[in-house]
């Protein structure tokens, strides 16, 4: 390592020391949230812009003034501390708003994936006992075909938020109308919202079963927000951030609206990520941090390069998911001089972030972890002859685990057996307790670093992949395939694709004696009853599925197999990219697979 290398290192150690000073857990009953901070801006930097999403641009004193609007008047009609509302709406301003509005009566946002629809849609609703409904005019078709099986009142606890259109429904209140004439001054009430009180459920796919709901709390929510603020992204009142990932997920949500909350930044938002309209924007709206995805990257680097895409007032990132083999090209491509790559859950009590710039690692971290020793193949916990967990040695692969404390607390789930499940106890010495990050993580050497020691993400492990930034479940996903009628049984896992991020989807068929594969039929059943990036993209019939001994789906050689059909006889079916029917997978399609020229 030179001198350069030294110094570079040695100019993080104001910031670190900060941070470590920041990062001291404060008292769960101390009063504080997040609509504080957004009520503190509004004083600060009262005209300066806070939000631009498409032709609209609002002030600080402006977002909290609406929220502000808002919060009056659910309090008005109810809505209390503690109170669970959905919110079920497209990235926008009034997104932000409704958040901010819930949070300033010490109400409960369930942040809910917009892709949902039928069965997982209604049980994220119904699951958190959620009072009321807040959804965008963009969404009421997905709302209207599930209302007759939820709990909710129409007229009285659903409120559609209008999207640029008019909007009549005789089941919803137009809230937009409703809260026009509420108080836009700041509510008593939001200074006795506290620290440990739950601001968000946030859903995640668990490795059985439904989304879960992920509990954050306040404490929680603005930690990591100021981690991104102050240390990842290092911005201020005179940055702007540009946010694409859908604000219902921790990502965008906290590493980047928080952040924007915590430091007065402006954000751009996006409803959804353009490639074509990426550094067009950055360079119009002057952005100057991004909060990324690892698959949103590979699409910018695989997308046609020109001489001048690093000129561009782009400078930070930070997010997860960027893998060493696209890390480096993309941050000389688009001149970015800081990448700041996070790990953690949206539920779970431990989290890394890569501070002092150092490529192609998730950084460091300032809670207890331990990487264990685990059996890829039979997806199993090492352990010695005491049965205690056996710690993995440098560079070696382990799966992570985060020591539960006071300091740490693991605030799971809403489901408190969903959340017994995430805990391993007894690991090391009776009585310890730590979150099981269901990940492979390898501590790695990066040089001076100030002693701190620095890790690389490997893969996830078990009976959950990522695809498309998502976690699926593969019992979900095959509890839903086995419903088909002419399924006997399915074996759901994830297979690479060479030039795509995470893992697709592929399920291995046997069907009913006397039945056949109706190819169209199928994917008119899955795409209705999955989200888009749960629909399995492979498909494989087989005359008969491997199971051990307690009829635990075999998945190595699967897995191994993939969708190789020059080497298996199997037929193999794939969902090409933009389409929602499968076809036969043939030799030209599987040379494209191969290269990457697939378009996944």
């Amino acid at each position: 390592m030179g001198i350069r290398d030294i110094v570079s290192v040695l100019t993080q150690t104001p910031t670190l020391l900060a941070l470590k000073k920041g990062m001291q857990p404060r008292p769960l009953e101390e009063r504080d949230c997040f609509a504080k901070s957004v009520q503190n801006n509004a004083l600060q930097f009262a005209d300066k812009s806070a939000v631009i999403f498409e032709d609209q641009s609002i002030t600080w004193s402006e977002l909290n003034q609406s929220a502000n609007r808002y919060a009056n008047y659910l309090s008005s009609i109810g809505v209390k501390t503690g109170d669970v509302v959905s919110v079920v709406m497209e990235n926008r301003i009034e997104f932000l708003q409704t958040v901010i509005a819930l949070n300033k009566i010490g109400a409960i946002a369930g942040l809910i994936n917009t892709n949902l629809r039928g069965r997982p849609l209604t049980h994220c609703i119904e699951v958190t006992k959620s009072k009321k409904c807040i959804f965008g005019s963009e969404l009421s078709e997905a709302l209207e075909e599930v209302k007759d099986d939820l709990s909710l009142s129409e007229g009285e606890d659903y409120f559609v938020v209008p999207d640029n259109d008019e909007t009549n429904l005789n089941w919803a209140t137009n809230i937009d109308d409703a809260a026009s004439s509420a108080s836009d001054s700041n509510l008593e009430q939001t200074d006795h919202v506290t620290l440990g009180e739950t601001a968000f459920y946030i859903f995640t796919s668990g490795t059985t079963g439904l989304p879960k709901a992920a509990v954050l709390s306040n404490r929680r929510f603005l930690a990591s927000a100021m981690l991104s603020h102050k240390a990842g992204l290092k911005c201020n009142q005179k940055d702007r951030l540009y946010i694409c990932l859908p604000l219902y997920h921790g990502t965008g949500l906290i590493i980047g609206v928080g952040a924007a909350f915590s430091s007065g930044a402006s954000m751009f938002i996006r409803r959804r990520f353009s490639a074509r309209n990426f550094l067009p924007e950055v360079r119009k709206y002057g952005a100057t941090c991004l909060i990324y995805v690892g698959e949103l990257c590979r699409y910018l680097t695989n997308s046609d390069a020109k001489p001048d895409d690093h000129v561009s007032p782009l400078r930070n990132m930070m997010g997860n998911g960027l893998r060493p083999d696209v890390w480096l090209d993309f941050k000389k491509r688009f001149g970015i001089k800081r990448i700041s790559e996070f790990y953690g859950a949206s539920e779970g009590n431990v989290a890394f972030a890569n501070l002092m710039n150092k490529d192609c690692t998730i950084g460091m971290t300032s809670s207890r972890v331990a990487l264990i020793k685990y059996d890829v193949e039979t997806d199993e916990i090492e352990r010695n002859d005491d049965n205690r967990c056996i710690e993995v040695e440098f560079g070696e692969p382990g799966l992570c685990l985060g020591h539960i404390n006071p300091g740490a607390v693991f605030e799971g789930y809403t489901d408190s057996e969903a959340t017994e499940k995430k805990v391993l106890r007894d690991v090391f010495e009776e009585g310890d307790a730590w979150f099981n990050t269901g990940d492979l993580i390898k501590e790695v050497d990066v040089g001076f670093s100030l002693g701190y020691s620095h890790y690389q993400f490997v893969d996830r492990v078990g009976d959950t992949f990522r695809w498309k930034s998502e976690n699926v479940s593969t019992n979900e996903v095959g509890e839903i395939i086995n419903g088909y009628h002419s399924v006997e049984i399915s074996n759901v896992y994830g297979v690479d694709v060479p030039g795509a991020d995470g893992k697709a989807g592929m399920a291995a068929l046997r069907l009913s004696d006397g039945s056949t594969f109706d190819q169209d039929d199928f994917a008119q059943y899955v795409v209705k009853e999955l989200p888009p990036f749960a629909c399995p993209v492979f498909i494989r019939i087989q005359n008969e599925l491997d199971v051990t001994g307690t009829f635990k789906m075999v998945k190595g050689d699967l897995k191994k197999e993939h969708y190789d059909i020059e080497s298996i006889k199997d037929p193999v079916y794939v969902m090409k990219p933009g389409t929602r029917s499968y076809e036969i997978l043939d030799a030209n399609y599987l040379a494209l697979l191969k290269s990457g020229s697939a378009g996944f």
